[in-house]
């Protein structure tokens, strides 16, 4: 087994920013001209599914007009050339990881190229718009499909397996988190408490910056690339 760091990357709206996605909390971002109660909650969804499609529909659609950013490949990059654990985890529902070579991505948000029955649950990969005339493939319902995305309301995904690598990580980093958001915020002080270095790249400094050991401000495309060749190196002595 390796015996290099154990690394675990969190990354937030400011990553993909870069590339052209609005974020959530800017003033100009995706909830403009929509209450979060009207479109991003599981009432919302029972009250009103055509509008939550159409809303969601138009995100899905803009990230035909995106592409992965310079932060995106490095962190690739560093999952396939480091020579111990990588694990990448992401508040982002886009596709803009994956896209930019990374295998591995916990979606702990959800993903918006994917659609779940909110009847049976069952997942399927889904580029297109949804519409209530959809069917379930597994339970036949119709209707019940919605975005595979986490609600305002709803827990967060995969939430075991990020507090098992949390427990276990050597190096975190947080890229482009508002520091807001619980529990993602809260990452920072469970990897300290493992013992972690613990590094973030941020344009600002966030709600959660005194908790960091490391402070890397500036834009994600410029300062993740550095930091990803700093670490392959270390690595490779």
């Amino acid at each position: 087994m390796s015996t290099a760091p154990h690394i675990v990357i969190l990354t937030g709206a400011g990553i993909s920013a870069e590339s052209g996605v609005p974020t959530f909390r800017d003033a100009n971002g995706l909830w403009e001209n929509h209450r979060i109660e009207e479109v991003a909650t599981l009432e919302a969804f029972g009250r009103n599914r055509a509008l939550v499609h159409r809303f969601y529909n138009l995100r899905r659609a803009a990230l035909a007009t995106v592409e992965p950013n310079p932060a995106h490949v490095a962190l690739a990059k560093l999952q396939r050339e480091y020579p111990g654990r990588v694990t990448l985890i992401t508040q982002n529902v886009d596709d803009l990881h994956e896209r930019g070579g990374s295998r591995e991505v916990i979606h702990m948000h959800g993903e918006l190229l994917k659609a779940r029955c909110a009847h049976c649950d069952d997942v399927i990969s889904w580029g297109l718009d949804l519409n209530e005339t959809l069917q379930c493939g597994a339970c036949r319902r119709t209707g019940w499909m919605r975005p595979h995305i986490v609600w305002f309301g709803e827990v967060p995904m995969r939430m075991e397996e990020i507090q098992s690598v949390l427990n276990e990580v050597d190096i975190f980093i947080a890229v482009g988190t508002s520091g807001h958001v619980y529990p993602a915020a809260g990452f920072v002080q469970v990897a300290k408490f493992a013992g972690a270095r613990t590094i973030e790249v941020n344009m600002d400094v966030t709600a959660m910056s005194d908790a960091f050991q490391e402070h890397l401000v500036g834009k994600a495309g410029k300062k993740v690339p550095a930091l990803v060749e700093e670490l392959l190196g270390n690595a490779r002595g």
